[in-house]
């Protein structure tokens, strides 16, 4: 079935980065919640960026872990090419280790493991799924 951009309703930016910004979306239909990665195409073309961008959502519509982002649906606009994943609550990990406590950045040991099990379980995926990232 067919997607488009007619299909969600943007909510907030949740962060930026050289192609585009991604943003909390709304599917109009079901009411689910998204996050919708928009790449600039002029941007992408500008920094030859256009096969990072298909890799990226290759790799995106294989994986299927908790612990890593899934492809919902890709689509484009006339602006911009649009990813939309799984959206991920609780911010990122940057974001726990300087911003939760400003005074006292990091956190104990335990959750420190509890996060490193956690990123070592999505890397085992991507590499089941021959999939080396960066």
């Amino acid at each position: 079935q067919a997607v488009g951009a007619e299909a969600f309703v943007d909510f907030r930016v949740l962060g930026k980065g050289g192609f585009g910004e991604v943003c909390a979306c709304q599917r109009r239909a079901t009411g689910k919640m998204y996050a919708n990665k928009r790449l600039n195409k002029k941007r992408l073309k500008k920094r030859q960026g256009y096969e990072a961008a298909l890799v990226e959502k290759r790799i995106l519509a294989r994986v299927h872990s908790r612990f890593i982002v899934s492809l919902a649906c890709a689509f484009q606009t006339k602006t911009d090419l649009c990813l939309v994943m799984t959206l991920m609550n609780g911010g990122d990990l940057r974001y726990h280790v300087y911003n939760v406590d400003e005074d006292n950045p990091g956190f104990p040991e335990p959750r420190a493991v509890f996060y490193a099990a956690q990123i070592l379980l999505g890397l085992e995926h991507l590499h089941q799924h021959r999939i080396v990232y960066r």
